[in-house]
């Protein structure tokens, strides 16, 4: 098996390939022409359409393409390029140089941004360390996976929004039961967030691309969906635990009646965590009341993980509260903290808040946890997260 050293071991690297778009055939001839005689293999296409399929078919390093022009622009063939290559460095010309259209560039991933008329040896230049750059790109994700990290690293805005559509097209939801432990019985079940996008396997990396492309409310709006397709398959008296991020409660129609999950608003809790910035959402006490008047239960997640005050509290008044697992782990031997826990408990119960504790995976936990009177628990102790809400173990 070669090793890493035989991988990136280079007597003459071949020359680098250069793809040139642009709707001006002078243009192209005069690029192709300077870039040739500077020992690239350039290839050249009139427009986006064309583009696309040329790099459907081969591979380039450096792509060279005009911003404005007929049908597909520069920067959405950017995009598109990205869904077949993160690293290809992408260099946008254009005729009329503004500050937006360069921040635009910028923001989707180019690597430089040139004005015209270009002067040929900066092309060169440029297309050179482009060149470069792609060599670069391409043994640092070589030395991620020696290392054992093979999900791609997405950094420019075009990459990113790839992989959130392809995450949002593979999205699965998991079911995780929360139990009644001394009932014996299913009390709920969590939805919880996967894809089978590889960069964006898991909740925290699709939410943090949601946060960063403005999309936190389609996501929720799909989430909410996906349950909805699913919640015949629960058992009739299971109530679902839905995870909402803070800025959601901005979406309007959360609360219609023609809403995802409204049908179903008795039987479903919206979990919201203790960490969430609620003072940055305006009215965030009267968004929360319409939900509760559609019918939904408010929850309180990851209570100890972070500590928001008693505002959390007071602006969401919330049904049941939800223990991290910070708190539950190794309980049992701790004297201190199942103190602290069996008061939160007392005290949460006094207020009419229904306590859950997250994390269970000892008998010991959970036993202690019955023991301070918390009944409602969910953990890998009981059941894994699965597809088809899966049974817990009694």
């Amino acid at each position: 098996m070669p090793t890493l050293d035989d991988q990136f071991t280079e007597v003459e690297p071949k020359p680098a390939r250069v793809l040139v778009v642009d709707d001006d055939s002078a243009i192209r001839t005069l690029f192709e022409r300077a870039l040739r005689e500077a020992d690239f293999e350039v290839q050249v296409a009139a427009d986006g359409a064309a583009a696309q399929q040329l790099f459907g078919r081969e591979h380039f390093d450096v792509v060279v393409s005009d911003i404005r022009m007929p049908g597909l622009d520069g920067i959405e063939l950017l995009r598109l390029l990205r869904e077949r290559d993160l690293d290809v460095p992408v260099i946008l010309v254009t005729g009329e140089p503004t500050l937006s259209t360069a921040l635009r560039a910028i923001e989707y991933g180019a690597l430089r941004y040139l004005a015209k008329p270009v002067d040929c040896d900066v092309l060169v230049e440029t297309v050179q360390d482009a060149a470069r750059m792609r060599r670069l790109a391409g043994l640092r994700r070589q030395l991620l996976i020696h290392a054992g990290d093979a999900v791609r690293q997405v950094a420019d805005r075009a990459g990113l929004e790839v992989r959130f559509e392809r995450a949002l097209q593979k999205l699965v939801m998991v079911y995780q039961p929360i139990v009644d432990w001394p009932a014996r019985r299913v009390f709920g079940y969590e939805a919880l967030l996967r894809s089978k996008e590889p960069t964006m396997a898991q909740p925290d990396a699709l939410l943090d691309a949601a946060e960063r492309l403005d999309r936190l409310i389609d996501l929720g709006r799909i989430v909410r969906s996906r349950v909805n397709e699913s919640i015949g398959d629960a058992p009739e008296d299971a109530l679902l635990f839905v995870n909402l991020h803070a800025r959601e409660l901005l979406d309007d129609r959360l609360g219609a009646a023609t809403a995802e999950l409204s049908a179903h608003a008795a039987r479903i809790v919206l979990e919201i965590t203790e960490g969430a910035r609620l003072e940055q959402i305006p009215d965030v006490a009267h968004r929360v009341g319409r939900l509760r008047q559609a019918g939904f239960r408010v929850a309180i997640d990851d209570i100890g993980a972070g500590y928001a005050g008693l505002s959390s509290f007071a602006l969401l008044q919330p049904d049941l509260i939800k223990l991290d697992r910070g708190l539950v782990h190794e309980l049992h031997l701790d004297a201190t903290k199942r103190k602290l826990v069996a008061s939160l408990v007392q005290l949460c119960t006094e207020l009419g808040m229904t306590v859950v504790a997250e994390g269970v995976e000892k008998v010991a936990e959970r036993d202690t946890l019955a023991e301070i009177g918390c009944r409602y628990m969910q953990g890998f102790l009981f059941a894994k997260p699965a597809v088809n809400f899966p049974q817990p173990i009694f």
